[in-house]
């Protein structure tokens, strides 16, 4: 039975605590972005929404959950590596939905930088949490390092993509009216001024 001061998983406690704590707080940036998609002239759709705003939220909530089991009061690494491999299976099962997601909705397309921040590395990372799992009770000063970088790299995950959302949401908000748009208006003002 390990004690919590020899556990490997102590010398993390503050690194997971902060990282956790950050994947928590973004994941209210996530619940703006909707709120601005909700303003937006032109509205997502539900298929844009699980292909491209959902998967930020869960990964923000995954990095918090690795966090917790990585903080928990564990007597053992096996069932902490039990936890991960959870994760990591539902991380890559996930990622691999997202993904025909993403190729199934037709009202965006997507570019390189979108498949790779939106469906390759999140894969990558969920896969990096699951092989790391098998070897953690065996390697875990070494293996914390990967299970950490897979936990960075969701939660830069999320930021790129909610930020990403933002920008794309501003920049069509900027974007002038459509022509029907104009059309309305200008026969709005015609009205206007054979009234008088």
């Amino acid at each position: 039975m390990e004690g919590a001061t020899s556990s490997p998983l102590a010398a993390w406690e503050t690194f997971f605590f902060l990282v956790g704590s950050s994947g928590a707080a973004l994941t209210g940036l996530q619940f703006v972005v909707i709120a601005l998609i909700a303003d937006s002239r032109r509205r997502a759709t539900p298929r844009e929404i699980e292909a491209f705003a959902t998967p930020t939220i869960i990964h923000f909530c995954a990095v918090l959950l690795i966090s917790a089991i990585l903080n928990a009061p564990w007597q053992g690494l096996v069932r902490v590596a039990v936890a991960l491999a959870v994760c990591g299976i539902g991380g890559v099962i996930y990622g691999l939905v997202v993904l025909g997601r993403a190729r199934r909705q037709t009202t965006y397309r997507p570019v390189f930088e979108d498949w790779l921040w939106h469906t390759v590395l999140p894969l990558i990372a969920y896969t990096l949490l699951l092989v790391s799992s098998f070897a953690l009770p065996s390697y875990p000063r070494q293996v914390l390092f990967i299970t950490g970088g897979a936990a960075l790299l969701l939660l830069f995950v999320g930021i790129h993509n909610a930020w990403d959302s933002v920008t794309y949401i501003t920049i069509d908000l900027a974007q002038p009216a459509s022509e029907p748009d104009k059309t309305e208006k200008i026969k709005r003002s015609a009205k206007r001024r054979t009234k008088h």
